[in-house]
Formats: C-alpha cells, sequence, structure tokens
C-alpha cells in the first residue's frame, strides 16, 4: 500500500514520443491557501490511486470509429495484466478518456506510456495521419482513497450519460466503451478489476451489483462536480468558501496541485517523496502572503476571486487584476505565466499590463 512505498516522480522521463507528446516535466504545483506554483513531477508507487485524463490534441477526436475504441480497450486490457496494473473505473468518450487505476510494480508512467505511444502510432497509421494525437502531457490524480473511491468510480462511469453519448441509465448498463457495462455484469472484460468494487457493496455478486446500481442512480443527481477533475487546496477543501472559512481561522492546509485529499493525507504523501523529488519543490515561504493580498483586494472591492481567475472583464474587475499582476511578478517575483494562471489571463495580457505600467511610470 501506499504508506508502505516511498513515491516517487518519473522513472524515465527520456521515453516520451513525439507520437503523442507525452513528457514529464520537472517542476512542481505546490499550493498554500490556493496559491498555485508550477506544476511537475508526478506522485507513483505501486499501489497508489490515480484518476488519469487523457485529452486529445486541441479537443480533436480520439476515436474515429469502433474499431478505434476496440484498439484502446484491447490494449489498454493487455498493458493493465502485463503491468499489474489494476483498472476499477474507465471511459472513453469522444476526444478524452478517464481512467482509475492502482499502480503496478513497473508503476503508471510506464503503464501510460506504452498505452498511448502505442494506440497513437496505430491511430496515425491507419487514419494515414501525421503528429500529436494528445494534448501535452495526460493529467494524472494521486487520490486519497476512502473519501474519493467510489466517488470516482461512479463520476467516470457517468461521463457518457451526462455528456450525451447514452440517453439513459438503462443505455449505460450495456454501454460497451466505459467499465460500467462491466460491473453490471453486461459485458465481460477479465482484465478490470470488478471485485474490489462491489466487494465495497456486498460480498455476494448478484447483491453488489444491485447496490451499485442504486448508488450509481443516487449519484447521477449530483451534477458534474468538478471537484473530481484535479488536486489542489480549492477542490480539496470545498470551493473557495472554505478557503476564507480556513484563512479566517488562521488555518493553513498544506495541498498539491497533484494529489485530491486531505491536508493530513498530502503530508503524508510528501513525507515519503524521494529527496530527488523533494528538491524539486520551490520555496513557499512568501504564498502565505501573496494569497492574503489577493483574497484582500477582492474582499475590499465585494469582488469574487471566482469571477477574477475566470477571466471577468468588467472594469473594477480589470484593475484589481492591473494591480495585483504588477505586485505578484515585482514585489512577489512571479513568472508571467504563473501571474497569468492566477489572474485568469494569458500570458500576453500580463506581459502587456506591466509595459503599459512601465510607460506610465
Amino acid at each position: 500500500m501506499l504508506s508502505a512505498e516511498k513515491i516517487v516522480g518519473p522513472r524515465n522521463a527520456r521515453n516520451s514520443t513525439n507520437c503523442t507528446n507525452v513528457n514529464e516535466e520537472k517542476k512542481c504545483w505546490v499550493n498554500v491557501n490556493g496559491f498555485v506554483m508550477p506544476r511537475g513531477a508526478r506522485l507513483d508507487a505501486p499501489g497508489a490511486l490515480h484518476h488519469v485524463m487523457v485529452r486529445g490534441i486541441e479537443r480533436d477526436l480520439l476515436f474515429l470509429d469502433d474499431e478505434d475504441r476496440e484498439d484502446f480497450v484491447e490494449r489498454m486490457g493487455r498493458l493493465a495484466v502485463d503491468t499489474g496494473t489494476a483498472l476499477f473505473a474507465w471511459s472513453l468518450m469522444s476526444n478524452h478518456v478517464h481512467l482509475l487505476l492502482r499502480s503496478g510494480e513497473p508503476g503508471m508512467a510506464v503503464f501510460m506510456r506504452r498505452l498511448l505511444t502505442g494506440y497513437a502510432t496505430r491511430f496515425n497509421r491507419r487514419h494515414k495521419r501525421y503528429g500529436h494525437l494528445f494534448q501535452n502531457r495526460y493529467k494524472s490524480i494521486l487520490c486519497e482513497e476512502e473519501p474519493y473511491f467510489l466517488r470516482l468510480v461512479s463520476y467516470i462511469h457517468l461521463n457518457p450519460l451526462r455528456a450525451g453519448l447514452v440517453h439513459s441509465l438503462e443505455d449505460l448498463d450495456g454501454y460497451r466503451w466505459s467499465g460500467h457495462g462491466m460491473l453490471m455484469q453486461q459485458c465481460c472484460n477479465r482484465w478490470q478489476d470488478c471485485d474490489t468494487v462491489l466487494k465495497l457493496f456486498s460480498r455476494k455478486v448478484r447483491e453488489g451489483v444491485g447496490a451499485y446500481r442504486l448508488f450509481i442512480e443516487t449519484e447521477s443527481c449530483k451534477g458534474r462536480q468538478p471537484e473530481l477533475t484535479g488536486g489542489g487546496l480549492v477542490r480539496s477543501a470545498g470551493g473557495w468558501s472554505e478557503v476564507k472559512s480556513l484563512r479566517k481561522r488562521g488555518e493553513q492546509q498544506f495541498s498539491d496541485e497533484r494529489i485530491l485529499g486531505s491536508g493530513e493525507f498530502v503530508k503524508e504523501v510528501l513525507s515519503q517523496v524521494e529527496e530527488s523529488v523533494k528538491c524539486l519543490v520551490p520555496s513557499v515561504a512568501t504564498l502565505p502572503n501573496a494569497i492574503e493580498e489577493l483574497l484582500q483586494c477582492c474582499e475590499a472591492s465585494g469582488v469574487a476571486v471566482s469571477e477574477l481567475q475566470r477571466g471577468s472583464r468588467q472594469r473594477e474587475i480589470s484593475k484589481i487584476r492591473r494591480d495585483l499582476a504588477v505586485r505578484f511578478v515585482q514585489y512577489y517575483r512571479m513568472s508571467h505565466a504563473e501571474c497569468a494562471r492566477q489572474l485568469g489571463v494569458s500570458t500576453s495580457a500580463v506581459s502587456r499590463i506591466l509595459a503599459r505600467r512601465g510607460r506610465k511610470s
């Protein structure tokens, strides 16, 4: 299990390929009370639970027909067996894929590299196309198991219904391109770990299937649940309102954009990180001050942080954004890219703000 292993970064970052544009960066996104630092080395160990998301480049289709889907599913199942990767939930959408998996001994990176590289190579050959198929590197979130496991199973398996690929739960029960059909005993893929999921509902298979189906029906009423698509403080804490509550209580909950879980879980994981990965984590000494300034500016002006970060162009919000951009870059020494992420604008917009202030001064 996770507590018995060291958490490691990428095992072989050089094995990225032009076919899939899969790569391993050497920076980390660390978050203290909502302030996000650059993203970085993946956290992984045998037994770690991950929610993995893969998107087509420029949101292009990843599957043009059922032959493509069959190739992806067959390849995924074979590699799961070869690498000892446990797959609990999965769903093929038109231009993206969701997986819930537990890393095997070779590591998640090996499984994903072989899956994406092999599929992209065949897809390009079959459809006579060239270049990248996948958007940047895939997204992987290390998840705390107890509070999130079943929520993630339902979230992933309900994606086809929410996206309109099927029109009812009855249609979803027999849908071939997600793991839900396997849990409902409607489809058969021996490589999918159905037992682990169903035994959380009952020791008897038939009762477990029935209880799981009722659970899915209940979860289908909860909407899209965007908090399950990433890590970090805002998602783990339950939104910006809770971040503000932490601040008012004088509490700091350490979090990391690569992890979905409580502050204690994040601390436990990062305490096990190998020194080679720990040294990549930047100092966060000034982060509480930066996020405090962001929150204070928004509160004093009656502006919601979420509105600012969504890129609102209201005059008052634009003024706050301009002032913060100057402070973040000149005082906190933030990169233009990081400043842009925090303020909901492009990097070029930050550069223009600073250039105008420079001319005025």
